[in-house]
């Protein structure tokens, strides 16, 4: 199963003339492309900010003292200019923080008061006769636009609400698949303990016995100088191969340490067995004094340095493999880097099943997952992780 994923960050089907190129077998690519992420643009950041911008809100009376007083300063500017030059039209200035902070009633109320306001002005400015047709039409309009803002403010009203509440559901939605993928994550761990201690408590002693058995075979047969020991030597040389095949397939699906030692400690035996299983030399680096108390954050973490490792010295070509575990203030790094062949700049996102998976376990816990080129070959696998400070819980997640 592993090795499946593993094999799986490659991309087969990429189109290369008569040959494949190396890196692509190990992995197709580790990031999208700048130009396929869609940017916002500066008017809809600026709208982000206008709806995170907390309401305004202010009381009807102060509406109203606000309102009148706007009114007053535009009818003796009205005054002033005379009533040859009317300014009918900036009484919309009242009318219109009436009919948006307040209501259609106190907007009209406004409107009337702008009419007389407006009248007085004429009057003062020495007016020969009054136009009351023309200010009946300007209170018409005034009604109209009342209203259109009025129902235009409600209808933002009901948007905003709407938006609050699907923003709601959305938050919740979030929160709900995040404790489904870590309950999913919980039982797919539960279910790789118990195959792996299958693997090893089963199937692991029966081939134990079953080689114990074809020993004896073995040796019976030699004491009776039969030509059937050649055999009997390989049908027990083929069952200890079996035996070491289940056992690192049992570590594939559980290490032990992991729950016993920690997540240090379990690193460090992971590089061991990468070592003896590939022959390449695999170093761990960190403090053992770094405890990860959150099951799920460590089993996460080891998965992802599993997949990483594995993956570079079964695909890279890898001479030399350093997994770094290491705090720095409030964050947690997990750093796997290896000599390997690397991969190229222009091959796209990869659609490998390994990687996918360890950008979800990333995801998975909060933290973030960065995979680039190390150099002019290999590669540098990172998961940075924020974790509590001394003063919270010791360094413990």
């Amino acid at each position: 199963m592993e090795d499946t994923q593993q094999e799986e960050m490659q991309n087969p089907a990429l189109p290369v003339a008569n040959s494949v190129h190396p890196a692509g077998r190990f992995i197709k690519a580790m990031e999208t492309p700048i130009d396929t992420i869609p940017r916002r643009s500066r008017l809809d950041s600026i709208m982000a900010n206008l709806r995170n911008f907390p309401p305004f809100r202010v009381s009807r009376e102060a509406l109203i003292v606000v309102s009148l007083l706007l009114v007053a300063i535009v009818g003796y500017i009205d005054y002033l200019t005379g009533y040859e030059r009317p300014l009918l039209l900036f009484y919309l200035l009242p009318i219109s923080l009436a009919a948006w902070f307040g209501s259609l009633l106190t907007a009209l109320g406004i409107a009337v008061v702008s009419i007389a306001v407006s009248l007085l002005s004429d009057v003062a400015a020495g007016i020969p006769a009054l136009g009351f047709w023309n200010a009946g039409m300007a209170f018409v309009s005034y009604a109209l636009f009342a209203g259109l803002l009025s129902k235009l403010q409600t209808l933002v009203g009901e948007l905003d609400r709407r938006v609050q509440e699907r923003t709601l559901a959305l938050q919740r939605e979030m929160v709900e698949r995040q404790r489904l993928d870590r309950e999913i994550a919980q039982v797919a761990d539960r279910e790789r303990r118990r195959l792996g201690q299958d693997l090893h408590d089963r199937l692991g002693q029966h081939l134990t016995g079953t080689a114990l058995a074809a020993q004896v075979l073995k040796e019976k047969l030699a004491a009776k100088s039969a030509p059937e020991v050649t055999e009997a030597e390989k049908l027990v040389h083929y069952v200890e191969e079996g035996i070491d095949l289940t056992r690192n397939m049992a570590r594939g699906f559980f290490s032990p340490e992991l729950e016993a030692d920690g997540l240090s400690v379990a690193l460090e035996v992971l590089a061991e067995n990468i070592s003896e299983r590939f022959a390449t030399n695999c170093i761990f680096h960190g403090q053992e004094s770094i405890p990860v108390r959150d099951s799920v954050v460590a089993t996460q973490l080891y998965r992802i340095a599993q997949e990483a490792a594995t993956n570079a010295a079964k695909h890279a070509a890898a001479e030399r493999i350093d997994i770094r575990l290491t705090v720095d203030g409030s964050k947690l790094t997990l750093a796997i880097e290896d000599d390997g062949i690397g991969f190229s700049d222009k091959l796209s996102d990869s659609k490998g099943l390994g990687l996918r998976l360890m950008r979800h376990g990333a995801a998975l816990i909060g933290a973030t997952l960065s995979v680039q080129r190390h150099g002019r070959s290999g590669t540098v696998a990172t998961c940075k992780l924020r974790i509590p400070t001394h003063s919270e819980s010791n360094f413990a997640i």
